[in-house]
């Protein structure tokens, strides 16, 4: 996804990058077409996001970009006050999505990234599934007048559609007791699991603002939240529905290796969600 963040970027008016130490080489045809905005603060995410509010305040359309659980976990107390707090429209970026950086340990790993954006007032949160997906929210959101995070991944699925940001989308729609919820890239092995059962599937990249009038149309049903980070199942329960939720436990996980195998070890693999929607059904 970082690639076509990259490529859509270079296509967006009056913008400005800030880095903090990642992605350097990939943005260099940016850095050489606007060397007066392309900063790389390096690993100083509190002075980034400050940076960025400053440019914000001078109408410039800001994107900001490290490490996820850095850039927002670090940084929280900044994005809160000097970012939303004054309603500055910085467009956070951020990458190592849940366990993309699985082999470096609990330190690199970030699945409470959503909620801590989803708290915060005036913040839209975006967690796209695929690079198309992605290119329709950057347009969409970058001057928009909101301050935005959009969360990426290294392990997008192929597809995707140009959804509006606030709107969920039915995959799958079957007469069945059961819905599924999922979002981002694991939706896309959510979707496979579903195959061959008796549930429906929705799919919300958008997490706020969130769909509650498409949810609403399942309230009578049983809800199952399937996620590898929090966020959706808040989005979800936060409209009044009663769900159940399939991903991570109350502790850290401080399992290595590949972003497969730590999902395979929460059942976050197709097998795993399978089976747990089968216990449902």
């Amino acid at each position: 996804m970082r690639k076509q963040f990259r490529d859509t970027l270079m296509e967006l008016d009056n913008t400005a990058l800030i880095l903090g130490g990642v992605s350097n080489y990939l943005f260099k045809e940016y850095q050489e077409k606007y060397p007066d905005r392309f900063y790389d603060l390096g690993i100083c995410e509190q002075t980034m996001i400050s940076v960025a509010a400053g440019l914000a305040s001078q109408g410039i359309n800001v994107f900001v970009h490290t490490i996820a659980p850095f850039l927002i976990e670090r940084a929280y107390e900044q994005i809160k006050l000097d970012v939303c707090y004054n309603k500055f429209p910085v467009n956070i970026i951020s990458c190592g999505a849940s366990f993309d950086y699985a082999w470096d340990g609990p330190t690199h790993h970030s699945y409470n990234d959503l909620e801590l954006m989803r708290l915060l007032p005036g913040m839209e949160v975006i967690q796209p599934g695929s690079n198309i997906e992605l290119a329709s929210f950057l347009r969409q959101t970058y001057d928009n007048g909101n301050p935005t995070y959009i969360r990426l991944s290294d392990h997008p699925f192929e597809g995707g559609g140009e959804y509006r940001v606030g709107s969920g989308i039915t995959v799958r729609s079957v007469p069945s007791d059961l819905v599924v919820v999922s979002s981002g890239p694991l939706a896309s092995d959510v979707g496979k699991a579903c195959n061959g059962t008796d549930a429906s599937f929705l799919y919300f990249p958008s997490i706020k603002p969130f769909d509650a009038e498409l949810l609403q149309h399942y309230s009578e049903k049983r809800v199952l939240v399937v996620s590898d980070s929090r966020g959706l199942f808040e989005a979800v329960t936060a409209c009044g529905v009663k769900a159940e939720y399939h991903g991570l436990p109350d502790e850290f996980i401080c399992n290595y290796g590949t972003r497969a195998e730590n999902l395979k070890a929460l059942g976050l693999d197709v097998e795993g969600i399978r089976k747990r929607i089968k216990e449902m059904l």
